[in-house]
């Protein structure tokens, strides 16, 4: 459940990257929409990176050393 939540924060990020980039060729710039695509990317952005320091520290993910 976990790995598919970390999938999905990843997907949305990237959805909100695209978007951003069709809004800046669509609008010129010249809307808000831009702002608003990097805002969300940011936020889920971050609200994955907590998922995942979350889980590394609670042991729910585990890092694997090179051998």
């Amino acid at each position: 459940m976990l790995k598919a939540l970390i999938i999905f924060l990843m997907l949305a990020v990237i959805f909100s990257l695209f978007s951003g980039l069709f809004f800046l060729i669509k609008d010129g710039g010249k809307t808000n929409r831009v702002v608003n695509s990097l805002a969300v990317r940011v936020t889920l952005s971050v609200l994955l990176l907590i998922v995942i320091l979350l889980s590394l520290w609670q042991g729910s993910l585990t890092l694997h050393p090179t051998p």
